[in-house]
């Protein structure tokens, strides 16, 4: 799900980029920098976008070096999934064990076997999942699914996500343009 939040975060600016005056296109570069790094925090999501700078604060001296630190007030976009929601992501890697969904940010979405019961795993070179409709889901192929469980991987700064698509409209998506009949 998306949300819009309104942060806080400190931008420490070194005093060698310090002999002129600080623009606010620097700082705000070196907090989507910072935010790049941040990634995303358990609480809000995937820091997505900053759509708003509501203020910055007067630069504070951090100590004899000089550096300074200017706290920032905005609003970011976010992106954090629930358990409930149905979302689509693109098949990366197929097992016997089920199949590894990229879904925006998130790398590990992770649909079981045992959460695809109308599938039957087919191996080979291109190994994929098959249903009694000719129904495919195979590697690069879009499914929506519905997330089961979401856990938060503190080390890495990501997500996990638990999917399935046992219940009516999930599976593989037809998109416009796709290899269909013409």
């Amino acid at each position: 799900m998306f949300f819009e939040v309104e942060l806080q975060r400190d931008v420490k600016i070194n005093a060698t980029n310090l002999d002129k005056p600080v623009s606010r296109r620097f700082i705000l570069a070196c907090l989507l920098d910072n935010l790049f790094k941040e990634k995303a925090s358990e609480d809000h999501g995937y820091f997505l976008a900053v759509t708003r700078l509501k203020s910055i604060g007067k630069g504070n001296v951090m100590d004899e070096s000089g550096n300074t630190v200017f706290t920032v007030v905005f609003t970011c976009r976010t992106f954090k999934p629930f358990p409930g929601e149905e979302l689509q992501g693109v098949v990366r890697y197929i097992s016997q064990h089920g199949v590894l969904l990229k879904c925006g940010p998130i790398r590990n979405a992770f649909l079981s076997a045992w959460k695809m019961s109308k599938y039957q795993y087919i191996p080979g070179k291109k190994p994929a999942f098959l249903n009694n409709e000719l129904s495919k889901i195979e590697k690069g192929v879009v499914v929506c699914f519905l997330v089961l469980a979401v856990r938060w991987i503190n080390a890495s700064r990501d997500f996990e996500m638990l999917a399935s698509v046992d219940a009516d409209s999930l599976g593989p998506v037809s998109l416009p343009g796709s290899d269909e009949l013409e």
